[in-house]
């Protein structure tokens, strides 16, 4: 069923069109209404419809390997979501829910198609949309790359890994070195002083003692501490690996669509130019 062509005005996508255009265009695609919380398209859905959003709220949401709701998109009026699966006909990659009640035109391929047709310099502006796409893919990247693997591993230390952790700490500082010292030489000091009525006379015996249990005791804390600082390392590495992994995936699909996007476009031009005798 058509409605008023002025919505479609409001598409940036559609914005080059003609009045007699849009007319046709009109004619083709359908208004949907979605009510809030209404769920649009689902992860693994046939591809074969897109949405452009002309009012309300949508929240365009993935699930990463560790099985995490993910935010990927929050279109603003005029813009595409389900758009890569339209084009490469493909399931859908992404969960979009209304979040409020929201108004959308449903576009499928046949409609892309025919308005390239009509219009090529439109495939610039699908081009700026997969662009954007580009964009919010590195976005989330960005933000996944931002855990913190210091804070993960102190969400799991245990009371004991904690205080080992700031004994070595403390243990591995000037401070602790300058009153160490400070301490040694007063104790030594004073028994030297006192002589023979020093609890601890030269040789200091008692405090070789002491110092040999301080460094037993000392020597397996400071090893706690570097295992901590190993697993650090590596659940950091593991994280750049996957941080990495992931970018190079989505770089390589974005990458994929483009092309597709490039080689409709030329076909398109070829016709056209077979149709105006050129």
């Amino acid at each position: 069923m058509s409605f008023d062509t002025t919505l479609l005005k409001r598409v940036p996508l559609f914005a080059l069109l003609d009045d007699d255009e849009l007319t046709v265009l009109a004619s083709e695609v359908r208004l949907r209404t979605f009510a809030q919380r209404q769920r649009i398209y689902k992860i693994g859905d046939a591809p074969g419809m897109a949405y452009v959003l002309l009012s309300g709220a949508v929240r365009v949401t993935t699930i990463d390997d560790d099985q995490q709701d993910v935010l990927f998109d929050e279109p603003t009026p005029g813009d595409f979501f389900g758009f890569a699966s339209l084009l490469d006909e493909t399931p859908h990659q992404t969960t979009a829910i209304a979040v409020d009640e929201s108004v959308c035109i449903e576009v499928d391929r046949d409609h892309i198609l025919a308005l390239v047709q009509r219009k090529p310099h439109a495939a610039m502006d699908m081009m700026t949309v997969l662009g954007r796409r580009l964009h919010a893919a590195q976005a989330l990247i960005r933000g996944r790359a931002a855990r913190n693997p210091n804070a993960l591993i102190e969400a799991e230390e245990t009371f004991a890994e904690r205080l080992a952790g700031a004994v070595a700490g403390l243990a591995g500082s000037w401070t602790f070195i300058g009153v160490t010292l400070a301490v040694l030489a007063l104790y030594c000091l004073v028994n030297v002083h006192l002589r023979t009525r020093g609890w601890d006379p030269y040789p200091f015996i008692l405090l070789n003692l002491i110092l040999s249990m301080l460094a037993a005791v000392q020597a397996p804390v400071i090893m706690m501490s570097q295992n901590m600082q190993d697993k650090k390392d590596r659940l950091r590495g593991e994280l750049d690996f996957e941080v990495n992994r992931r970018a190079a995936s989505d770089i390589q699909g974005l990458a994929g669509k483009v092309n597709l996007l490039i080689e409709k476009v030329g076909d398109l031009d070829d016709e056209l130019r077979v149709v105006s005798g050129r």
